[in-house]
């Protein structure tokens, strides 16, 4: 499959942005297909470490767990799904802009199909991802920029 990349510019450091990108308890913040997360792993975030997303994808509420297999603070992560009909490989990436007072985020996702994924991801998956992940980013550049943290 085709990897989906966006790019947004965001008025906040490359740390704050790494931060709470990476942070599973933010994700369903700023994340409209996610409607629920929860940690599998104890400890801070490091590769290795493991998150469940409930994603709501249409009618479907589909169990997704992620493990992260690239964390580079404050510039890159990926986060790799290891389960379930449609697995995420969402790839992270912060440049400095400004001398590092503002950001540049950009994200890059490849959906892998696996058993009735096969079906879902071209008919459904993919074009609902590919008109979320904009808005996904905006949302991102809005707390932040508000002073999430």
């Amino acid at each position: 499959m085709s990897r989906i990349e966006e790019s947004i510019d965001i008025s906040r450091r490359p740390d704050e942005v790494f931060t709470y990108m990476t942070d599973p308890n933010h994700i369903a913040e700023w994340e409209e297909s996610a409607a629920a997360v929860r940690t599998l792993s104890e400890g801070p975030l490091s590769v290795g470490s493991r998150f469940q997303v409930q994603r709501q994808i249409g009618r479907l509420e589909v169990p997704m767990t992620m493990e992260v297999t690239e964390f580079d603070p404050p510039r890159s992560w990926h986060f790799h799904g290891v389960d379930g009909p449609v697995r995420s490989d969402l790839r992270g990436t912060i440049e400095p802009l400004d001398d590092g007072q503002r950001s540049r985020l950009t994200l890059s996702l490849d959906l892998e199909p696996h058993g009735i994924g096969r079906v879902l991801v071209p008919l459904v998956v993919k074009p609902l991802v590919r008109k979320e992940i904009p808005r996904d980013e905006a949302q991102a550049k809005e707390l932040l920029e508000a002073g999430a943290s």
